[in-house]
């Protein structure tokens, strides 16, 4: 029994990876993601500003990095169409090193909260959440 559960599991894994994609799906999931950045960098905004305790600075440090590696993963099929201007994939090496370095520098940040403490953080997180540069290429204006 313990081998015809393993078979039926190995014989659905590849048609997963065949699944075709709704390329509305796509640009929702991408959103989904760029919104959950927007998010956890206002977060991190209010605590800056002091509005709110620091105390889940380094965990939003942490979901920023874990949701750039996501983002880029997001964008890897080329569906243009959301707030991405196609220009994403026709300069996609600048673009995929620019998230990996987001991704970096957000990781980065939060090993340093930790190891440092948080003040050692504060004034590296504006260089270091740079969405805008990005976005002011990349991304359709709203």
């Amino acid at each position: 029994m313990k081998y015809a559960a393993a078979i039926v599991l190995a014989a659905l894994i590849p048609a997963t990876h065949a699944f075709a994609y709704d390329e509305k799906d796509v640009i929702d999931y991408r959103g989904h993601i760029m919104k959950s950045l927007d998010a956890q960098a206002a977060a991190l905004g209010m605590i800056v500003s002091t509005q709110i305790p620091a105390d889940n600075l380094i965990a939003h440090l942490d979901a920023i990095a874990l949701t750039a590696q996501q983002s880029l993963k997001s964008f890897e099929q080329k569906v243009p169409g959301g707030e991405s201007k196609p220009l994403v994939w026709e300069q996609w090496k600048d673009f995929s090193e620019r998230m990996n370095t987001f991704a970096a520098k957000t990781a980065e940040l939060a090993q340093t909260a930790r190891t440092k403490g948080q003040d050692a953080v504060v004034a590296d997180m504006v260089s270091a959440l740079a969405c805008k540069s990005c976005h002011d290429i990349y991304r359709n204006k709203k």
